[in-house]
């Protein structure tokens, strides 16, 4: 058995992938063996439902996320006491190419039906690969454990959309339970051609009623409302409730958002950078029956608010490169 304290190693064979980054001393000194190692921060590899490969990061104090590879994909986003925070459906599908319902799908390169390509695009429906050269993603040290994915696309990908990218996405577990999933897309096409692309971080939030839930940070800005063909509002409300069906995109949108569960007492914030939109989507009860791996009564436990950038389709030139951060934290007072 070997133990590396690097930004990587492996413990007990080619199972288990461990990633640090800067463990707090005091920390270290209560390691006395592998296995009080493995009780402190890790990222597991291991086999999730139907065999799908998915990672599973863990922090020194309790909070958890797990990952699939099939479309770097969140689906589980734990805080320090074990209370799940995303919502799954009930009969979310674990079976490519259909996406999973529910967690954190990765909305790329169109979103919905705003172009020529199936809704939501390909990105969430690919097998990702992980990377052990975490270079094109160094940072800041931040408390966390962080896993590097990649997406290159294939041959099939490049017959529906001609476009030469790699995209790499580094999933970091902060050490006070944050979720931050960092974007970075590199135009690498050869012949010099630019291109555009909408974008978005799909979260479904896990609330105990849709009646008790609040959206602040969305109030007096102008939307699109998908519900009626994309005509643009005004928002007339400082705070979005809902008890109907909402799937509304609100335009230049501050850099923190915030959704409040009243019976849950529960407050969790969205930070995000280059992503100048949010999406709000509830599907509500008739729409819901319209949806095969949704549970007819999901919807009263889910609301999905989401980062993203689609008013204006993010335009990259070859060898131009794009990021975008959103950073989940629950801000509940314990």
């Amino acid at each position: 058995m070997r133990i590396q304290i690097d930004n990587a190693c492996l413990i007990g064979g080619q199972n288990m992938l461990l990633t640090f980054s800067k463990i707090p001393i005091q920390t270290w000194e209560h390691i006395k063996s592998p296995e009080d190692l493995l009780k402190t921060a890790s990222v597991e590899i291991t086999k999730g439902i139907n065999g799908l490969d998915k990672l599973v990061l863990r922090q020194i104090r309790g909070s958890t996320v797990e990952v699939y590879l099939y479309g770097a994909h969140v689906t589980s986003w734990k805080n320090d006491h074990g209370k799940e925070l995303l919502f799954l459906s009930s009969k979310a599908i674990f079976s490519p190419p259909t996406a999973i319902r529910g967690g954190i799908p990765i909305i790329f390169p169109q979103f919905s039906n705003l172009g020529p390509l199936r809704s939501h695009g390909f990105a969430r429906n690919r097998v990702w690969t992980m990377e052990n050269n975490s270079h094109p993603l160094q940072s800041k040290p931040i408390n966390g454990v962080f896993v590097d994915l990649l997406l290159k696309p294939t041959e099939d990908d490049l017959n529906i959309w001609p476009n030469r990218f790699e995209y790499r996405l580094r999933i970091t577990l902060g050490l006070k339970g944050d979720l931050i999933m960092t974007s970075r897309i590199k135009n690498t096409n050869t012949d010099k051609k630019q291109f555009n692309f909408t974008f978005a971080y799909h979260n479904y939030f896990r609330v105990s009623n849709i009646s008790e839930v609040r959206v602040e940070g969305l109030g007096k800005l102008d939307y699109l409302d998908n519900t009626q063909n994309r005509t643009r509002f005004t928002e007339t409300r400082n705070v979005i409730t809902i008890n109907s069906e909402i799937d509304r995109i609100y335009l230049s949108t501050p850099k923190k958002l915030a959704i409040l569960d009243h019976k849950k007492k529960q407050t969790i914030s969205i930070q995000k950078h280059g992503l100048p939109d949010a999406v709000v989507w509830n599907p509500w009860e008739e729409r819901s029956k319209t949806i095969v791996d949704l549970g007819p009564d999901d919807y009263k436990s889910m609301v999905a608010v989401e980062a993203s950038a689609i008013g204006k389709p993010v335009i990259l030139n070859s060898g131009q490169e794009w990021k975008a951060v959103q950073k989940l934290s629950d801000v509940t007072s314990h």
